[in-house]
């Protein structure tokens, strides 16, 4: 006899008020196992290209900007004001 066989003779036996936990119980573990695959699938994809997008942005050169007029200046001026540091 299969687990299918085994379960399905085992879920005959249960009262109903047992059996409607059973079910809620099923339909929990099929959204876990179907969020875990996608999660699965994500990762493989993903995460990789994340990964060098993350490195190839760490090895930019930040260049410092200096303001090219007074309106620029007046914004950064602003900023600074606000506590960003530019």
């Amino acid at each position: 006899m299969t687990i299918r066989e085994m379960t399905a003779v085992k879920l005959f036996q249960l009262p109903d008020e047992i059996l409607k936990e059973v079910d809620s119980f099923i339909d929990f573990m099929i959204m876990r196992h179907q969020l875990e695959v996608k999660s699965s699938n994500l990762s493989d994809g993903v995460a990789p290209k994340w990964q060098q997008w993350f490195d190839e942005v760490d090895r930019l050169e930040l260049i410092p900007h200096e303001p090219v007029n007074e309106y620029q200046e007046a914004i950064l001026d602003k900023y600074r004001n606000q506590g960003l540091d530019l």
